[in-house]
């Protein structure tokens, strides 16, 4: 089999397992610590998983850019696209291009600099396994999720409910804008120069392929045998193939072997760099070997409508009480906004995972710097008390591994009651909705007048999941917020009590 096979089904391998593991809604796949989010470059660097990047740069110095063509998402994406724009116009050759030395280190700098001036959202935008992670999260689950919705009453009518509804929401219009702009202009230039995004917007290309100017197994000609046809220089979706001077600039170069399947003559292979100068290429290569080797081990390793809620009674709005959360509230694990700032690239795995629906991109809570950065929101859901999906799948240590007894300890935020807004204020009406779905009984029923009774909070033991803001009625102002912590706090210990049967007029809760 060719290394170009070999690679292609690795490729394909990681990207179709690696976008169902955004997709996936219905936990089909394990859930928890996916090695293929965990060994992308700029996560793992920012996670400090240093034994990960040393194997990375290893790869690199011995292989070249295998980790742009098998393990990058949106490096494979492109090679999808450059692949049906072929089956299309396959009339349409590439030729050689000068490498964008400048453009290149520019971008580099410009993430540098900002990164380190605390303004991760350059960072974020370009790097590219986050920047595939928000397309997956913002186009393609919601496509998924429709083609799910769509058979499920199907399925339904015959007795199986393997397939079930769906809600399908945007999560954040600025994240869709900008995942719908970014495979855009990823498309665009995939479809008429190949891999030009790695080659000179990348950051993480930019790094590799310096790097891999430097390995020990390169794409090479034989100058006595090559006759300039330019087969190879067509093929290469990197452009940097000189078929006329027989050079190669390895620095663009990412290991998809194209060339050494175009080339009838076998006039190019890829060969170790201090190998003997043969006449005859032999049939068999040691190098084929070891790659071989090393993929076979890494395999083994390996639109939209928003809803709102916002709609009812708009004449009680002179009578409630606005409440402006101060702080947002940053997920578990995020020890605080500091911490998610300095180590979040905005995948959106953690947002895609969230069971409870509870996470959201942010736009300006945090700041212009943490644009895009996961926050919680209790819109269509509540934190789980027993829930640590979310700290168990981020690759970037943004939001550090919690148990389940951690998370119990955990003070994410504090509750806040409006008592001007609530319905047994003024409705005086009972509810309790509040107190039942409180899990540490930071909110208690106690009495208020003509028999009923009226939220009371305990801010210190409250952990701030979110459950009484869910699922309190009042609308379209809430009686009961949670405020976010800079810093994320231990909960006050809390007395188990049991709870009171309450009786709920007009409620379903």
């Amino acid at each position: 089999m060719r290394l170009k096979h070999i690679r292609i089904i690795l490729a394909l391998f990681c990207i179709a397992l690696l976008t169902f593991f955004f997709v996936d809604f219905a936990g089909i796949f394990p859930q928890e610590h996916f090695t293929l989010a965990e060994i992308q470059f700029l996560p793992a660097l920012l996670s400090g998983s240093f034994g990960i990047i040393a194997i990375l740069l290893l790869f690199t110095l011995v292989f070249g850019r295998v980790y742009c063509s098998i393990i990058c998402p949106l490096g494979i994406f492109q090679d999808l696209i450059f692949w049906i724009r072929k089956r299309f116009s396959p009339k349409k050759k590439n030729k050689y291009s000068s490498e964008k030395k400048i453009l290149r280190f520019s971008v580099l700098v410009l993430v540098i600099v900002t990164y380190i001036a605390g303004f991760t959202l350059v960072l974020s935008i370009l790097e590219p396994y986050s920047a595939y992670g928000r397309i997956a999260t913002n186009i393609f689950k919601p496509l998924y999720q429709a083609g799910n919705n769509l058979i499920a009453p199907v399925f339904n009518h015959f007795g199986n409910y393997s397939f079930y509804n769906i809600e399908i929401f945007t999560q954040s219009l600025f994240s869709l804008i900008v995942a719908l702009v970014t495979i855009i202009i990823v498309t665009f230039l995939a479809a008429l120069y190949g891999r030009t995004w790695c080659n000179t917007i990348c950051p993480v290309g930019t790094i590799l392929g310096y790097l891999s100017k430097f390995s020990f197994l390169k794409i090479r000609f034989n100058k006595q045998t090559c006759t300039s046809c330019g087969l190879c220089e067509k093929s290469c979706k990197a452009s940097c193939i000189d078929s006329k001077n027989m050079t190669i600039d390895y620095t663009r170069c990412v290991a998809c072997y194209d060339c050494i399947a175009s080339c009838k003559k076998k006039s190019i292979s890829y060969k170790f760099i201090f190998a003997p100068k043969k006449t005859v290429e032999p049939k068999s290569d040691v190098a084929d070997d070891s790659k071989r080797r090393f993929l076979g081990t890494l395999a083994t390793t390996a639109l939209i409508a928003p809803i709102s809620s916002f709609a009812q009674n708009l004449d009680s709005l002179n009578t409630k009480t606005y409440y402006k959360r101060k702080n947002p509230l940053s997920p578990p694990g995020s020890v605080s906004a500091e911490h998610l700032l300095k180590h979040c690239t905005a995948c959106h795995l953690c947002v895609a995972k969230c069971p409870s629906k509870v996470l959201k991109p942010a736009f300006l809570e945090y700041g212009p710097a943490g644009i895009m950065q996961p926050r919680m929101d209790f819109e269509h859901g509540f934190c789980n008390y027993d829930c640590t999906m979310c700290s168990s799948v981020c690759p970037n240590d943004a939001l550090k591994n919690l148990t389940v007894e951690e998370k119990h300890g955990l003070q994410m935020g504090r509750v806040v009651f409006v008592k001007s807004n609530c319905v047994v204020y003024t409705d005086e009406t009972r509810c309790g909705a509040c107190s039942e779905h409180c899990p540490t009984q930071a909110v208690k029923m106690v009495p208020y007048k003509n028999n009923l009774t009226i939220p009371s909070i305990d801010p210190e033991i409250c952990v701030g999941c979110g459950g009484c803001e869910y699922v309190c009625p009042a609308l379209p102002l809430k009686a009961i917020y949670v405020e976010g912590n800079t810093v994320h706090l231990k909960a006050k210990h809390f007395k188990e009590e049991e709870k009171k049967e309450v009786n709920i007029d007009g409620f379903g809760f």
